[in-house]
C-alpha cells in the first residue's frame, strides 16, 4: 500500500473514531486519535495476518495493551474485512461485544486487555512460545506511555531480553499524557530508551504520525538480532483535530454536534 493510500485511511479511520465514538457516547478519544497511524501502518504494511488466516498458528500477533484506546483497534478491524462495519453502530450498546476494551469475543482481537501494565507480559509469553514451538510469527504490542510505571512492564522486559526474544515488537505511543495529568509530572518514565536499553532491548525512535517513517521503522525489525525490539513513536494525543490536540480533557470525551460538526471539517480539509 502506497503512502497516499495509507495516509487517506488515517483521515478515514479518524472520522469513524469520532463517528463510533459519539454514536455510543463513551471513549476513549484523544489516546485513539494518537495512536491511529501506527495501527494503519501494522494492519495494512506489517503484519501478517488477515481475516482468512485467524486461526493460522504462523499468523503474527497484535496484542493491545493500553486496551482502551479500543475504538481506533475496532476501525481498523473493520476495515480490513474482520467484522462488518456496521457492528459498530452496537458499540458500548447493551449486550454487544465491541465493549470499551478489547475482547476476544470480537473476531482479530488476541488477548483481552485494557488492565495496564498486562499487555507487555502477555507478548512476551507468546513470543516465547514461538521460539519454544520453532515458529516464524511475530509479536507486536501497543503500550501507552502512561502504563509504563506498572512494574509488570519492568519484569516482562527483563524476561523478553533474557529469553533473546527479537521475534517481539512493543511499541509506546509516546503522546505524554494520562487521564491524570502529563506522564512527567504523574510518574516520569524517561529516558525511556536508556532505560529500555538497559534492560536488554534494541530502541529506535520515530514521529508516530510519519507513515513513511513508521514503515521504514518497522521495515528495520529486529533491529539487533538476539534482542527484543522497541519503538518509541512519538504523538500527539488527540491528533488531527485542533481543540483536541494535547488537551488532557480528551482522555477521554464524546464531541458535542458542534465539536464533531468542526472535527469533520477538519479532517475533510486534512484529505485533500
Amino acid at each position: 500500500m502506497t503512502v497516499n493510500e495509507l495516509a487517506h485511511k488515517s483521515v478515514q479511520y479518524r472520522r469513524n473514531i469520532l463517528k463510533y465514538i459519539v454514536g455510543a457516547n463513551a471513549g476513549h478519544t484523544g489516546g485513539s486519535l494518537s495512536c491511529i497511524d501506527i495501527l494503519n501502518v501494522l494492519y495494512n504494511s506489517v503484519l501478517n495476518v488477515s481475516p482468512e488466516m485467524f486461526r493460522s498458528p504462523n499468523r503474527d500477533r497484535y496484542i493491545q495493551s493500553k486496551g482502551h484506546t479500543v475504538e481506533a483497534l475496532y476501525v481498523v478491524l473493520a476495515d480490513c474485512g474482520f467484522f462488518p462495519e456496521s457492528d459498530l453502530e452496537t458499540l458500548c450498546r447493551y449486550k454487544s461485544h465491541y465493549i470499551g476494551h478489547p475482547t476476544k469475543k470480537v473476531n482479530g482481537i488476541e488477548q483481552n486487555t485494557g488492565s495496564l501494565g498486562h499487555g507487555l507480559s502477555l507478548s512476551v509469553g507468546t513470543a516465547l512460545s514461538a521460539k519454544l514451538d520453532e515458529l516464524s510469527f511475530r509479536v507486536f504490542t501497543l503500550l501507552g506511555d502512561g502504563e509504563l510505571p506498572e512494574g509488570s512492564n519492568w519484569e516482562a522486559a527483563l524476561l523478553a531480553s533474557h529469553y533473546k526474544l527479537d521475534n517481539l515488537c512493543a511499541i509506546v505511543d509516546k503522546n505524554t499524557l494520562q487521564i491524570s495529568g502529563s506522564t512527567a509530572d504523574v510518574c516520569n518514565t524517561d529516558p525511556l530508551d536508556q532505560k529500555f536499553e538497559a534492560f536488554g532491548w534494541a530502541v529506535r525512535q520515530v514521529d508516530g504520525h510519519d507513515l513513511t517513517a513508521l514503515q521504514q521503522t518497522f521495515d528495520g525489525l529486529p533491529f539487533v538480532p538476539g534482542k527484543p525490539s522497541l519503538i518509541i513513536a512519538h504523538t500527539v494525543k488527540g491528533k488531527g483535530v485542533s481543540f483536541m490536540e494535547n488537551q488532557l480533557k480528551w482522555h477521554h470525551g464524546v464531541p458535542n454536534p458542534e465539536q464533531y460538526a468542526q472535527a469533520l471539517t477538519e479532517l475533510s480539509e486534512n484529505r485533500q
